[in-house]
């Protein structure tokens, strides 16, 4: 590991691209979708509109804009003109990966990118945790990644799927350094756009193995104990210690899956001073012990489906 928080946890992610589409908007309009938790993105190429993700408070969008949800459940999206009430549009498909919403004729008044990738992580929910709910980020080049996602996804080209992969990883380290400080949650973004917990957090990554104290940590960031504890669980959402029970976790998952390393190594690499120490504290964590989690799963089952060779659905 490279001490680096962020290309860390993006690559222990595995993203993979399932879907994405070019959507053109006129008129008013209002879109309601539903997913059971997936991740989504949107870039606005032209134009604006209104969003509210997860039942946080509406956000108004424009040309540049670059919003990533890492697990989104329910969001509303419309145009800025739209009537109050419910009443929903619905997208209509004129053309291989282009819909329409709202105004069928006429210009164009807003046009975006967005879709959908998977995390093929074992522990991508814990992963998914440590960042924001919601990133906005305001930088232009974050539409060029887009476009590029959009172009692999659609092509037939050899080693499609290995490029979609990295093309995601540069994709979600962009967008999660970029909308750091418009992130509007609690979460690892936050936390490394603040210097003193940055030096922590980095730390902590550098040396997971290492036997950290919340006073340690506090060094690290040049804050008191308490200041420190009170502003990292502000910041990033979780207690220091507990953050990095996670991480630790994570890892061990990783190295679980990887099938490399005894029991012995594994629990050394994570900061366990025994095996059977990290056997009660992985069990407590993932509700099975770590050697018959190793056994669920393969070791040709921890990169994402498609770089196996699965298609990328459209």
């Amino acid at each position: 590991m490279t001490g680096d928080p962020l290309a860390e946890i993006v690559t222990l992610l595995q993203p993979t691209a399932r879907f994405s589409k070019l959507v053109e908007y006129a008129g008013s309009w209002r879109i309601h979708r539903e997913t059971t938790g997936e991740p989504f993105y949107c870039a606005v190429l032209e134009g604006n509109c209104r969003v509210s993700v997860n039942g946080q408070p509406p956000m108004t969008l424009q040309a540049g804009d670059f919003m990533l949800v890492p697990a989104m459940h329910d969001l509303i999206n419309e145009s800025l003109n739209a009537p109050p009430g419910k009443v929903t549009t619905t997208p209509i498909d004129v053309s291989e990966g282009c819909f329409r919403v709202g105004c069928e004729d006429g210009p164009a008044e807003l046009r975006t990118r967005i879709g959908h990738c998977s995390f093929g992580a074992p522990d991508a929910a814990l992963l998914v945790s440590l960042l924001p709910q919601v990133i906005l980020a305001r930088e232009p080049r974050l539409a060029t990644l887009m476009q590029l996602v959009g172009d692999e996804t659609h092509a037939r080209r050899p080693a499609r799927e290995l490029v979609l992969e990295r093309l995601l990883e540069v994709l979600l380290i962009e967008a999660l350094r970029c909308g750091a400080e418009t992130a509007s949650t609690p979460g690892l973004a936050r936390g490394l756009a603040d210097d003193r917990l940055a030096a922590a957090l980095c730390a902590l990554h550098a040396r997971p193995e290492y036997p950290w104290t919340v006073a340690e940590l506090a060094a690290e960031a040049a804050l008191s104990r308490s200041a420190f504890f009170a502003r990292f669980s502000r910041t990033v959402g979780l207690p220091p210690m507990e953050y990095l029970l996670s991480w630790r976790m994570a890892l061990a998952k990783r190295l679980l899956c990887e099938h490399e390393l005894g029991m012995d190594q594994v629990a050394e690499r994570v900061g366990y001073s025994s095996a059977s120490t990290f056997s009660v504290a992985f069990t407590r964590h993932a509700g099975v012990p770590p050697a018959r989690y190793a056994r669920m799963r393969p070791k040709d089952a921890i990169r994402p489906p498609g770089v196996n060779g699965r298609p990328v659905s459209r």
